[in-house]
């Protein structure tokens, strides 16, 4: 019995250190120590053994467990370490590498555009109304003292829905006018307010898109007077094209909600491929204004006798092209993240008149 643990003992031993990868030193750790490996069955039988006998094989027995199992974990340590030299021959990092590039989000022209109109008509007291996309007849062309006739109320000219229960048919607003009329219908003057969003309108080429963006500002009170928008005009133009000085040329126009109504053009200078603001003897026209329409007042339920104002509107997306150099309109909307890394803005960019407006 003693000599058949022992050569017990040496096989295990020999096999052990002959084994050359963790899963067959698995296999042979389940075939010696497992239920019903070799040492296991000759530990089973001490059961059966006398006393004399557990007492004299039962040392023998365990040293040869332990012996098997310091083995097989000893081996296991050196084909582990062998692993892992192997994976990492194959497996490595060049700490020399530059860094990969993390990819940073960046504010659309738009938006950015937006915040400095903001900015600037907020440092003049202007407050910021919205209104829903979607409207009526009475706030997009009624109250508005666009006549029934007006190309602007036709189908190749304004997207309309389905008739709804009553025969109305809604629409999406072709200006931001609606949230003015909402303002007046629901507050008492003095109004200050600036209407920047989105509008629809059946269009599509260079220069213009079916979705675009406008901002129109409105201000009544008892004795708002022309000299007062032509001002604010100018004190825009100026912080937002951020120059010391700027041409303004009003000329005479016709919109139906105001009256008298112009067209501002600016001074600036056409170069090759780009417009400078500010200098040269050439004019750009950037927005429409006047002075809020009588009709108007009154669709709203104020005395024209008593209050008066001024309005004005101007595309966003074209200022956004005037200042930024962008020279094609429907590049806003195609999503190419190529562009927007280009023209887009730092995402903690925030413009104020005091830290100036573009980074």
């Amino acid at each position: 019995m003693h000599d058949d643990i022992s050569a017990l003992e040496q096989k295990l031993l020999n096999a052990i250190a002959q084994v050359n990868d963790l899963n067959s030193l698995e296999q042979l750790r389940v075939e010696a120590l497992g239920k019903k490996g070799e040492v296991s069955l000759l530990m089973r039988g001490l059961g059966s053994m006398s006393p004399e006998e557990r007492q004299s094989f039962g040392p023998l027995l365990n040293g040869l467990k332990s012996q098997v199992a310091s083995a097989i974990d000893e081996r296991q340590t050196i084909l582990g370490r062998e692993a892992l030299n192997e994976r990492l021959a194959t497996e490595h990092l060049d700490v020399s590498l530059p860094a990969r590039h993390v990819a940073q989000g960046s504010l659309h022209p738009i938006g950015e555009v937006i915040d400095e109109v903001t900015a600037i008509f907020g440092s003049m007291g202007f407050a910021v109304a919205e209104g829903p996309h979607i409207e009526d007849d009475f706030h997009n062309f009624t109250a508005l003292n666009i006549p029934a006739d007006h190309p602007a109320r036709q189908e190749h000219d304004t997207f309309y829905f389905a008739a709804d229960d009553e025969g109305q048919r809604p629409v999406l607003r072709t200006h931001t006018s609606p949230v003015q009329i909402r303002t007046m219908v629901a507050e008492e003057p003095p109004i200050r307010i600036i209407a920047p969003g989105r509008t629809f309108r059946c269009d599509s080429d260079q220069t213009h898109t079916p979705m675009f963006h406008q901002v129109e500002g409105l201000v009544i009170d008892g004795d708002t007077h022309m000299g007062q928008l032509k001002w604010t005009l100018e004190a825009f133009a100026k912080a937002f094209f951020e120059v010391d000085e700027v041409k303004m040329r009003f000329r005479a126009s016709h919109f139906p909600f105001t009256e008298p109504s112009m067209e501002v053009d600016i001074g600036c200078r056409f170069e090759k491929d780009r417009i400078v603001i500010g200098e040269g003897d050439d004019w750009l026209e950037i927005l429409g204004c006047g002075m809020v329409h009588p009709n108007v007042l009154r669709a709203c339920g104020l005395d024209p006798e008593q209050h008066q104002g001024f309005a004005f509107g101007m595309g966003i997306d074209r200022l956004a092209m005037l200042k930024y150099g962008i020279p094609d309109l429907r590049a806003f909307f195609e999503g190419d993240v190529r562009w927007l890394a280009h023209y887009g803005f730092g995402a903690f960019h925030h413009p104020d008149l005091a830290g100036g407006l573009a980074p």
